[in-house]
């Protein structure tokens, strides 16, 4: 099957091919996260997985702005591999890896000097904050690597090759796991041991993925192309920061409700946070859908078919149908053995009831990111941000509202009553926008 599959082959068929490595290598990617919550949770103890929990929700604010930065490259670079146009494509690709490896560093640094005035802002617990911190100040050290990684692995699905980045990915998550075992257990490094497992292994997939795409872009014969362009930047920026925004969503949720949490103690955060660790790979497929439909669209606008982009989101929405069912089956069947996964068997009764219950309520609710996701995917594909970003603010506003009047008065399952909401409302207001046919009509800025 050739690179440009997605323009030319049935959009189920398609898309499923597409979205399955990515699936996979996304999957493989929160083990870089789950793996230092799992060991330390076990080998360290309860209060250092709440530690590390608790820097969850400030690392991947990160993690949502180097992978929502790279789709919104992504498209661009997509649509102009559609269109054949390889000249400007290259000078997308440089502009983009110029321009995030950049921005990685600044915040970077401001990660590194600030770190800790946002932890005791976010009210986390005073026997956590010190390991909290540790982690911290190591995991921006390694900010550069991983936006380098997540810019580069969404450069390979513009041009429809998903796989590469798995290959990465699958390589770089088995050397953390090793390397968290060997700093952690062995080493007795405690959280700073599984900071600096992550940094090492972001870091080489980071190095060598980047000659791997270096190599694939000579394959397209040029005159030589423009190193940076200003234009396809700014272009770059109006799609990539309402995807940032879109991505963050869950994580900015939950970053803002964090003082609600640990105002439960530091047993309710450890049992939520094994919860959300959970919760990030039940989201990765439909994520993956999302992008997946996002390139299919930007590839099939290039080639001037629109009508196309229709059939692939109906065929999206069949696979996050499908996957919410297969979740809700495993969560609702074992959700005390996964959560145990986290805590061992010496976890307070807190944070297994706290996890379980989480685990059980939202079982029921994952179509609805799936859903959420295709239609933004959609909406992002063919550069209509407006109600994009209308709707992800919604989410947003609703899942940080209901959590903060409500959960002090009526207990922390209000946190997570609000999130199915806020996922309802956001797929509500861009379907609406999708049904409107105005994605049809915009053509994004690009020179």
């Amino acid at each position: 099957m050739e690179n440009d599959y997605l323009i030319t082959e049935k959009p189920l068929k398609s898309l499923f091919v597409f979205s399955l490595p990515m699936i996979i290598g996304n999957l493989f990617q929160q083990f870089y996260s789950m793996a230092d919550s799992a060991i330390v949770g076990r080998f360290v103890g309860e209060r250092a997985l709440a530690a590390v929990g608790a820097s969850y929700a400030l690392t991947n604010i990160f993690i949502c702005v180097a992978i929502g930065g790279g789709i919104g490259s992504s498209v661009i670079v997509s649509r102009y591999f559609g269109g054949k146009n390889y000249l400007n494509m290259k000078t997308a690709v440089s502009t983009a890896m110029l321009s995030f490896l950049l921005i990685s560093i600044i915040l970077g640094g401001i990660g590194l000097i600030f770190c800790k005035q946002i932890m005791v802002l976010l009210n986390t617990p005073d026997d956590t904050l010190d390991m909290a911190v540790i982690y911290l100040r190591i995991y921006f050290l390694g900010l550069p690597f991983l936006f380098m990684y997540n810019v580069i692995s969404s450069m390979f699905n513009a041009f429809g090759k998903s796989k590469t980045p798995l290959l990465f990915l699958i390589f770089s998550s088995i050397l953390n796991v090793a390397l968290d075992l060997f700093m952690v257990v062995t080493l007795n490094m405690g959280v700073a041991g599984a900071a600096w497992a992550t940094l090492i292994s972001q870091g080489i997939a980071a190095v060598s993925s980047s000659f791997v795409l270096k190599k694939y872009l000579m394959k397209f014969t040029t005159e030589k192309n423009s190193t940076f362009s200003k234009a396809q930047f700014f272009s770059m920026l109006r799609i990539a920061l309402p995807s940032i925004l879109q991505q963050s969503i869950v994580t900015i949720g939950m970053m803002l409700v964090q003082s609600v949490i640990n105002s439960f103690g530091s047993g309710a955060l450890a049992g939520f946070s094994a919860a959300m660790r959970i919760e990030s790979i039940c989201v990765v497929p439909m994520a993956a859908i999302g992008n997946a439909v996002s390139s299919f669209t930007a590839q099939n606008i290039g080639a001037d078919n629109r009508d196309r982009v229709v059939q692939g989101y109906h065929a999206a929405n069949v696979l996050a149908a499908c996957l919410g069912l297969l979740i809700c089956v495993i969560l609702e069947s074992f959700n005390s053995s996964i959560i145990g996964l986290f805590l061992g068997s010496s976890g307070s009764y807190a944070a297994l009831s706290t996890g379980q219950d989480y685990l059980i309520f939202m079982g029921w609710f994952y179509f609805l990111i799936g859903f959420k996701m295709s239609v933004d995917g959609l909406l992002r594909g063919a550069g209509d941000m407006r109600m994009f970003t209308v709707a992800n603010l919604v989410n947003l506003l609703i899942r940080v509202s209901v959590s903060i009047i409500f959960a002090p008065h009526y207990g922390i399952m209000m946190v997570w009553i609000s999130v199915p909401i806020g996922w309802f409302m956001n797929w509500l207001i861009s379907f609406c926008q999708y049904r409107t046919g105005h994605w049809r009509k915009i053509s994004a800025s690009i020179n």
